[in-house]
């Protein structure tokens, strides 16, 4: 992609409204815009990201056998006051009527809807387990929507809802999905924390959060500092394995990390006291069991082994797919701007020409874009007239892993420039061996 040719509203000043490293950056850099009060248009750079989460999540959901589906915005209010929450979810709802005078709601959850489809078309055991998810825009009136897309009342989410006929089989839905959940995080570059939380409106018994760490967080956490040695890394579980995803589970679970929603202090004081910390946290995803809470009054039921009629065991999972874009920077940036961790970057490699006009220049930074082409990835050339210190301000903004510097100078001497935008380090290569060198980075990190 040529710069000269994208839509990229950069600013140079920092909006007033913008009160988070996040907010300030994601709009700096040109990848929202305020619609209104706590809702965003996403701008290509900012939906480029928003796809390349997107798409993790849903590579980390089908590969633990999960299947996609997708519901609507809208919500008939019959269903919700089957379930007994219509009246008590609160403000948040957004409650409409239609021109029939039919009392209708912009989603803000889908357990009542997805039960509905259940009930619908699943009958017996035999097509148990199941486990559908989607990701749909979501929407939930905030008193006090502030900090971008962080806590706006307009949100992209993955709801996923799994179909138990036991309790047991649904504690393994829901130790499958902490474990999926710890290998998204970790694709994004994040890690994120598994803590036992609060279940909220949404209800049930079990529950868990994740939480990046993050000095802006909305919540205090305390947690084991051991907890934050660990790493999901290549490891490979066989999600029908019970005993392994438990064994995953019991491992990030098992040292001490809550909210301050569910923190025991006494428990808290049992860890050594030079293990012991006391943060802020982001939450990016909560995963619930609730046993038949929806299934009983929803009659959400099926024919067990016995021939006798019983109500299944649900759960749901969450992930907030936009949030995620605001957590990633508020964890990922410096001075300058973004660092977007390589599973989630708009651009694999940018491309800056120190001297654009010249031919030699002109002709290595073309050569260059289509070789990252011919390896699968995506760069953005700044071709841009514009003086050197203002393209590199652009690339340092927007938060590129990597970034290829061509000039007459390095090109007499039949070299480049490649920069590491994390470390600031750069090395002087040909150009064949720079792409060679960012076609290996991002083979390595897939």
């Amino acid at each position: 992609m040529r710069l000269s040719r994208y839509f990229l509203p950069v600013l140079k000043e920092t909006p007033a409204e913008a009160q988070i490293v996040s907010h300030r950056l994601m709009l700096r850099a040109g990848m929202i815009k305020q619609a209104s009060a706590g809702i965003y248009s996403w701008l290509p750079l900012g939906f480029k990201v928003l796809q390349k989460i997107e798409q993790i999540v849903h590579e980390e959901q089908i590969r633990a056998g999960h299947h996609p589906m997708l519901m609507p915005t809208l919500q008939s209010a019959d269903l919700w006051r089957e379930s007994g929450r219509y009246d008590d979810y609160g403000q948040e709802m957004l409650r409409i009527r239609d021109r029939h005078d039919r009392d209708m709601l912009y989603t803000p959850t889908a357990e009542e809807l997805i039960t509905d489809i259940f009930r619908s078309y699943v009958s017996s055991y035999r097509d148990l387990p199941l486990t559908m998810y989607q990701i749909q825009w979501k929407f939930r009136d905030e008193i006090r929507p502030r900090f971008g897309v962080m806590r706006g009342r307009e949100f992209y989410m993955k709801d996923g809802y799994n179909f138990d006929l036991t309790k047991e089989d649904a504690l393994h839905a829901y130790n499958r999905h902490l474990v999926s959940y710890l290998r998204t995080y970790e694709r994004m570059g994040l890690q994120a924390i598994p803590m036992r939380a609060d279940s909220g409106p949404i209800g049930g018994d079990d529950t868990h959060e994740f939480l990046v760490l993050a000095d802006t967080g909305e919540s205090e956490v305390f947690y084991d500092s051991e907890i934050t040695d660990l790493k999901f890394g290549d490891r490979e579980i066989d999600y029908d394995d019970k005993g392994q995803c438990q064994a995953v589970l019991e491992e990030f679970t098992s040292r001490y990390a809550r909210t301050d929603e569910t923190h025991d202090e006494a428990l808290f004081n049992e860890i050594p006291e030079e293990r012991r910390r006391v943060a802020r946290g982001i939450e990016v995803g909560q995963i619930f069991y609730f046993g038949t809470k929806y299934s009983e009054p929803l009659g959400a039921t099926v024919q067990g082994p016995d021939g006798k009629s019983v109500p299944v065991h649900m759960g749901s999972h969450g992930i907030g797919v936009s949030r995620l874009l605001g957590a990633i920077i508020e964890a990922s940036h410096d001075d300058n701007g973004i660092i977007w961790p390589e599973g989630v970057t708009p651009f694999h490699c940018g491309i800056v020409n120190l001297k654009q006009g010249d031919s030699e220049a002109d002709a290595a930074c073309e050569a260059l874009e289509k070789a990252l082409e011919s390896n699968g990835l995506e760069p953005l050339y700044d071709d841009r007239e514009e003086r050197a210190g203002g393209k590199f301000a652009t690339m340092d903004l927007i938060g590129l892993p990597w970034r290829i510097t061509v000039g007459p100078r390095g090109l007499a001497k039949g070299v480049v420039e490649l920069t590491s935008r994390r470390t600031g380090e750069s090395e002087e290569m040909s150009p064949e061996a720079a792409v060679a060198r960012v076609a290996e980075i991002y083979e390595v990190n897939r």
